[in-house]
């Protein structure tokens, strides 16, 4: 009569044996993709090159596994770029040289746009393009209205001037950084953190040059530096990096546009599979490469969606 009873209970012991197991086997369910910045730790220095091997990952703090890690080379291929402007930078026509030559140093085969923060949206001249030349034909001072740089990054971020999911997307903000909406710091601006959030969805990797342009709120020396810290916060989860000159117009922007083509000659593209407990999500990433000299600027934060889903 006894055995009946015991047979049960090894079953439910197995059961609860198991569960761990089943839970580990199952914690997948999620992909994301993310595009990282490997960097020789000596500027001049060749970056070792970067296996998958090497690398250590975490998504939401728990350990992810890398399913892709490639190089994605110095040709241009899949790489779109937008310098987007804001309507405040009226006195930046010396500086358009620069950026003209910036434009044309990319390789042949990059998709360029140039636009304009107009009344909360990115206006662009025109359509990504690799013909730079007509590209930079609607390089002028802006004409708009003061807006927000984090509506501006919003509107970019949801109608990319380009449906090719799979390709680089890299913005530069020429800005000051400051939102006259909400022009204390607040590190949990919500305005900030909708640009980041809206940002990582697209898979964009945001690059801002400071330049302050406006009168009145930017003489505040504390407005701009706690706008900076902002600009900081957008770049680094989103995998880019802040250019300026303290809180003063930089006299050139051709070291900021000498270390981002740097950046963009190498970078690797990183996909993986990490736990998806919910619909899909920002999750928190942290990267390490063990073993080499380099330093990785790796997004901090990506968008973890369901294993095959369309567009990854």
């Amino acid at each position: 009569m006894k055995k009946p009873g015991m047979a049960i209970w090894m079953v439910a012991v197995a059961l609860l044996t198991a569960a761990p197991a089943i839970a580990q086997s199952g914690q997948g369910g999620g992909q994301g993709r993310a595009v990282v910045t490997v960097l020789a730790k000596h500027q001049g220095d060749t970056a070792a090159q970067v296996s998958a091997q090497e690398l250590s990952l975490k998504v939401n703090g728990k350990e992810s596994s890398v399913t892709s890690w490639a190089p994605l080379g110095s040709a241009g291929e899949r790489l779109e770029l937008v310098v987007l402007i804001d309507s405040s930078a009226r006195n930046l026509g010396r500086q358009f040289d620069e950026i003209k030559q910036f434009v044309q140093s990319l390789p042949p085969h990059t998709k360029i746009g140039i636009g304009y923060m107009e009344n909360g949206r990115a206006a662009l001249s025109g359509p990504l393009s690799t013909d730079h030349a007509q590209v930079l034909r609607g390089l002028h001072l802006p004409a708009g209205a003061s807006a927000s740089p984090y509506f501006c990054l919003s509107d970019l971020a949801q109608h990319w001037p380009s449906g090719e999911r799979r390709t680089r997307r890299e913005v530069v903000l020429v800005t000051d950084g400051i939102d006259p909406y909400n022009p204390r710091f607040d590190p949990d601006d919500p305005y900030v953190q909708a640009a980041i959030n809206d940002s990582v969805r697209a898979g964009l990797v945001v690059y801002t040059i400071f330049w302050n342009g406006r009168y009145g709120i930017s003489d505040n020396s504390m407005v701009v530096v706690g706008a900076q810290s902002l600009m900081s916060e957008v770049t680094q989860a989103t995998g880019g990096n802040s250019y300026g000159s303290g809180i003063s117009n930089a006299v050139s922007f051709q070291p900021f546009f000498e270390d981002l083509a740097r950046r963009l000659e190498n970078q690797y593209e990183l996909s993986f599979s990490a736990r998806l407990d919910r619909k899909p999500a920002i999750e928190s990433l942290k990267l390490k490469v063990g073993g080499l000299a380099v330093e990785v600027d790796a997004p901090q934060q990506v968008f973890v969606d369901r294993a095959g889903a369309a567009g990854e």
